[in-house]
């Protein structure tokens, strides 16, 4: 089975080579893969572990999806991208599955995404390339709008005053509206409050 799956990942690589800057749909890649039915998922190998920076809807908003592009034939470094569940539900969760960029809810519609659902990664604080690790502390959720075109890049954290001063700037539902997700993100610190 292995090597079925490692014959269409060379089959698929090629062809994205081939093609770099072409628009690919979903079906011509079934089709070169040799039908395989993951097909998907060598194309998600070529991306995370050989490199390629292999573009989709989530990536592009000018993408449907069911459709590719290999921008450039540059690859990426590639590193140990094996996170645990655990570890990515962990991040999710202390992040309120929300993007620390942009603020952005997973599976919402993306305040700037021209209608495309928030897609949410884990991504690194100090990337992997510049030493950074998978401690819990070096992660953060980070969407697919925000970490397109990142190279190694985190934006600084409004910090505390001002982010006081953005929610007393707010009308008063948003400000109900933040005061019930910090509620509901930190139940136990809320009963020790009252």
């Amino acid at each position: 089975m292995a090597k079925l799956g490692n014959g269409s990942r060379v089959k698929l690589r090629a062809y994205f080579l081939a093609n770099i800057g072409r628009v690919l749909e979903s079906d011509e890649l079934r089709e070169i893969s040799g039908n395989v039915s993951e097909w998907a998922r060598r194309v998600r190998e070529l991306r995370d572990q050989e490199g390629y920076a292999i573009l989709s809807h989530n990536d592009r908003g000018d993408l449907k999806p069911g459709q590719y592009l290999l921008e450039t034939s540059k690859q990426q470094p590639a590193f140990d991208r094996n996170m645990s569940k655990e570890t990515r539900a962990y991040v999710l969760d202390r992040n309120g599955f929300t993007c620390q960029m942009c603020g952005a809810v997973a599976g919402e519609s993306h305040p700037t995404g021209g209608g495309r659902k928030t897609r949410l990664h884990i991504g690194h604080i100090v990337d992997k390339s510049k030493g950074g690790t998978d401690d819990y502390s070096n992660l953060k959720a980070i969407c697919s709008l925000c970490n397109e075109g990142l190279a190694n890049i985190s934006p600084m954290r409004p910090d505390q005053k001002k982010l006081l001063i953005e929610i007393r700037r707010a009308k008063i539902d948003d400000q109900l509206m933040v005061l019930a997700w910090l509620i509901k993100k930190f139940p136990h610190q809320a009963k020790e409050l009252t």
